[in-house]
């Protein structure tokens, strides 16, 4: 189905807020029950994200970005501007800067599906907080047509991830900052 159609459904009380499902590459895909610590993870980059982005971007958590034929639910996700902007419609692709999944039984579909309709739609960083692994891997330089990012670096507990906002970083995180002490 078409995002217009989607929110067809959801305009007509068809879908509502209590079905656990998000449109991705035009079907209806079921989103999967969260464990503590990807609810753990999600909120503590959301906190740390409100610290560092400058005037001029929000964060949000689990809240829907219009994709050309998805609208996708990010984990985390910067966008570009102020939320007031977006009261009418939500922030399309191109008012975004980076989405962050947190992974853990949904690896193969957050770095298969969801990487490729990212870059896709041209979203300039993708990052997965790999909770199986313990690393962060980064996708950088979307490659639209190919659905592919051109540049992917893993980022293990100790090591300092540059977080870049349209080509400035604002910051570096830790992995074991985000995660609780085992």
């Amino acid at each position: 189905m078409s995002v217009d159609q989607y929110h067809q459904m959801i305009d007509s009380g068809i879908l509502t807020e209590d079905d656990p499902v998000e449109l991705l590459d035009g079907c209806l895909v079921r989103k999967m029950p969260k464990h503590a610590l990807h609810t753990f993870v999600t909120q503590e980059l959301h906190d740390w994200l409100a610290r560092v982005l400058p005037v001029g971007y929000y964060r949000n958590s689990q809240e829907p970005v219009t994709l050309p034929t998805s609208e996708s639910e990010p984990d985390n996700s910067v966008i570009r501007g102020q939320r007031r902007m977006f009261v009418k419609h939500h922030p399309h692709a191109a008012d975004a800067v980076l989405f962050v999944e947190v992974s853990e039984t949904t690896l193969a579909h957050d770095r298969g599906p969801k990487k490729r309709i990212y870059a896709q739609a041209n979203i300039p960083q993708y990052w997965i907080i790999n909770l199986i692994e313990r690393q962060i891997e980064v996708y950088r330089e979307p490659d639209a047509a190919a659905g592919e990012y051109r540049q992917q670096t893993i980022y293990g507990l100790k090591d300092d991830l540059p977080v870049i906002v349209d080509g400035k970083t604002i910051g570096s995180i830790r992995l074991e900052q985000l995660l609780p002490s085992q």
